[in-house]
């Protein structure tokens, strides 16, 4: 027989020794196909969100994700450039990129600033309260995003690619470390007053499967059951509750047999028991009335504040990653009136970051806990000049910049009392130490305890990353 029938070569292991490769050659490839998939997750489909260590020594466990929505100015928080004052109201030397609308003159920062801490962190007025944490904060002065505009931008930041659907930075890390408490979700966005721009693109799962979606509340609300809609079950008891649901599981296992590739299937079945299992967990969780007045006191009694306590106590509780909009319904995207708007922002956003790095540290918590400040992109240090539908004609704000802009973080590994990077001279542009934001996802995967070159999913053929084919760890900003 001169031909290769595997219908009359008997056994596999006849026809794997005929065919030349044997078993070595089948494991040999199965080697480099590890290989090419990199870091291997191994989830139990019965426990998906179990707990899981990760590959590479690190210090963070959790993310506390605080996302500035809409943009806030670099040049007017945490990146103080004297020469705008020097310029105020002279069109800028030298040759500067364009953004998305048409700007004019220098414009000055409107707010005093003042040194803090050992490490002399210059910090605007704006955010005196978290600037008392300069010696825990390590600010990252030169970010760069791809575009001036918020989708592509909200979508680069949040999921690593501008365009395409994938799956959000929260998901990949809860696919990665499940969750301390199979109680509550792994990944959870605590966003006040309804969707940002983008809607829950920003904390989609994409081709991951859905029990690592990001999971939505609405802390403008303050009860628990209008925090979490049908929390209770007024209609039955728990034992009868554990019936039905258990009555239902077989019901979808034996629908799911014939379809087992049916994602939205598998979602749902796992959506059912993470609802009977928060009954008692969210309730605890999201009341802070059990906290001390005291404590209460501290994060102030305004929807943020009540926001980010809650995210305390879920990150407590075990939540792997929590994402806490600021600026959904009123961002800091200030065309005009950016003294007004700024500073009210930062009113609502300052008490309450202070008081999280307090207890967070009181907790002994923030050593384990990476906590992430900013944006989808900074602001111009020109003023934004008048464009039909955009600033009613005033000439006292900024437009959006993505060619150089600040963010921080504290905690997890970070390089507590740093600064890293510089923005020219009139911070429109990065020019040392550029941080791309393919980069800082590589360093927040780092921190966490991945390579971000190996952690992978394959899907349709491509195995996939958060940091796509891009993205340097930035050694300089780990501890």
């Amino acid at each position: 027989m001169n031909h290769l029938d595997p219908l009359s070569l008997g056994s596999r292991r006849e026809f794997l020794r005929r065919v030349g490769m044997g078993l070595g050659g089948v494991a040999m490839a199965s080697l480099l196909q590890q290989e090419l998939r990199g870091t291997e997750i191994k989830v139990d489909p019965l426990h998906p969100l179990a707990a899981r260590k990760a590959p590479l020594p690190c210090k963070a466990k959790r993310v506390i994700h605080i996302f500035a929505n809409g943009g806030a100015s670099q040049v007017d928080t945490f990146d103080r450039k004297i020469a705008l004052d020097k310029y105020h109201g002279q069109t800028l030397p030298g040759d500067y990129i364009a953004t998305e609308r048409k700007t004019g003159a220098a414009f000055r920062s409107p707010f005093s600033w003042k040194r803090y801490g050992k490490s002399g962190l210059e910090v605007s007025e704006l955010f005196a309260k978290t600037a008392e944490h300069a010696d825990d904060l390590c600010v990252i002065r030169s970010m760069k995003a791809d575009v001036p505009n918020h989708e592509p931008s909200l979508l680069l930041m949040n999921c690593g690619e501008a365009r395409q659907v994938r799956p959000s930075m929260g998901s990949w890390v809860t696919y990665g470390l499940g969750t301390e408490n199979e109680n509550l979700p792994g990944f959870m966005t605590l966003c006040p007053g309804g969707f940002p721009i983008q809607e829950t693109q920003n904390w989609q799962c994409g081709f991951l499967p859905g029990v690592y979606q990001g999971n939505y509340v609405d802390t403008s609300k303050r009860s628990v059951e209008e925090l979490i809609e049908n929390i209770r079950n007024f209609g039955l008891s728990r034992p009868a509750q554990r019936k039905q649901l258990d009555l239902l599981a077989k019901l979808n296992a034996a629908h799911q047999a014939v379809r087992p590739q049916d994602a939205a299937l598998e979602a749902r079945a796992q959506s059912f028991e993470m609802a009977y299992r928060m009954q008692l967990e969210a309730t605890d969780a999201f009341d802070i009335g059990r906290e001390s007045e005291k404590t209460r006191e501290m994060y102030g009694d305004t929807t943020l504040g009540r926001q980010f306590l809650i995210a305390r106590r879920l990150a407590e509780r075990g939540v792997r990653f929590i994402q806490l909009w600021h600026g959904a319904g009123q961002p800091w995207d200030s065309h005009d009136d950016i003294e007004k708007n700024h500073k009210r922002l930062a009113l609502e956003a300052d008490q309450p970051i202070a008081a999280l790095l307090t207890d967070l540290k009181r907790l002994g918590m923030l050593d384990e806990t990476l906590v992430i400040w900013g944006g989808e992109f900074g602001r111009t240090p020109t003023v934004e000049l008048p464009t039909p539908g955009s600033n009613a004609g005033k000439i006292n704000g900024r437009d959006h910049n993505n060619h150089g802009f600040t963010m921080w973080m504290a905690g997890g590994g970070v390089k507590a009392g740093t600064v890293y990077g510089e923005t020219d001279e009139f911070g429109y542009k990065s020019v040392k130490d550029v941080v791309h934001v393919h980069d800082l996802h590589a360093t927040i995967l780092r921190l966490l305890g991945f390579n971000h070159e190996e952690f992978t999913f394959r899907n349709s053929g491509r195995d996939y990353r958060l940091t796509d084919v891009h993205g340097n760890i930035v050694q300089q900003l780990i501890a």
